[in-house]
């Protein structure tokens, strides 16, 4: 009996990705147009709609019905499934989980990763590695309960122009925020993702998440740790790591992924996001 990962498109890992994995999508709606996340919309072509369009889209929960069609096959392999999913404070998604898992109590497993993105991958990560190794679905289950709150997510954002339309700030303080040249650095606490800092300019964003790594010790290259970027260009990413090689060079590497529709709705093009495990964590 082997132990299955699954896991959702908030994630931001694309179907194929990653051997053994399951990713089901969320949609995504620009108007009347309806897409699955990854699937009928890759991470660029989204971005383009979102530079496009005037208004946010508006993004949807993976039903239960998909997460029952999920675990029947994986059920009638034999096997069990750890589940993996988005935050429940920014999607119904870990409830449609539950509610399509209770059909098989002692078959499916569901774990509220409590983060978004490049956050939800580190996790699945660690996971994957865990069933290739053999391990249980439920040591599984306990290795990412207990591991999911020693997460470190930051993010910084090129524009608050997206935050305005998702109502997160008001328009007066988008349009101060912009004469300002305010880039907010972002984290994810609770389940929620909320502005830590406003600093002026993207060079002092990058100082302000480098010297909170720091702090943390550095980089742990001994677990799972991710840098995505949002927009077509991995150039913020790889900004942020010229700005500070003391904490990688010599030391491992550190992956660079594009990020997609579930977390670029609110972030939009130009920035990045960073998931990793401190050394004092």
């Amino acid at each position: 009996m082997a132990v299955r990962i699954i896991t959702d498109s908030g994630s931001d890992i694309l179907p194929g990705e990653m051997e053994g994995l399951i990713v089901l999508p969320l949609t995504i709606a620009f108007g009347n147009d309806v897409y699955h996340d990854g699937v009928d919309l890759s991470h660029e072509r989204f971005f383009e709609l979102l530079v496009e369009s005037d208004e946010n889209p508006t993004t949807g929960q993976v039903p239960p019905f998909r997460y029952s069609q999920a675990f029947k096959e994986v059920v009638a392999a034999g096997d069990e499934a750890v589940v993996i999913t988005i935050s429940s404070g920014v999607s119904g998604t870990w409830e449609s989980a539950c509610t399509a898992a209770a059909e098989y109590p002692d078959k499916i497993h569901v774990v509220d990763s409590l983060h978004v993105s490049v956050g939800i991958r580190v996790l699945v990560e660690m996971a994957l590695a865990m069933a290739r190794e053999g391990a249980s679905a439920q040591q599984i289950v306990e290795r990412l309960e207990a591991s999911k709150g020693k997460i470190h997510f930051l993010a910084l954002l090129d524009t608050l122009e997206y935050l305005r339309r998702g109502g997160r700030i008001s328009n007066v303080s988008a349009a101060l925020g912009t004469i300002l040249a305010i880039k907010p650095v972002v984290t994810c606490t609770d389940g929620k993702i909320v502005v830590m800092e406003k600093p002026r300019g993207l060079k002092n964003g990058r100082a302000i998440i480098a010297d909170l790594i720091r702090k943390d010790g550095g980089f742990d290259f001994s677990r799972p740790l991710c840098i995505g970027y949002t927009g077509n260009s991995d150039k913020p990413a790889r900004m942020f790591l010229k700005s500070c090689p003391d904490l990688w060079e010599g030391k491992g590497e550190v992956p660079i992924s594009s990020i997609g529709a579930t977390i670029g709705t609110h972030t939009g093009p130009g920035g990045f996001l960073l998931a990793y495990f401190g050394v004092k964590a």
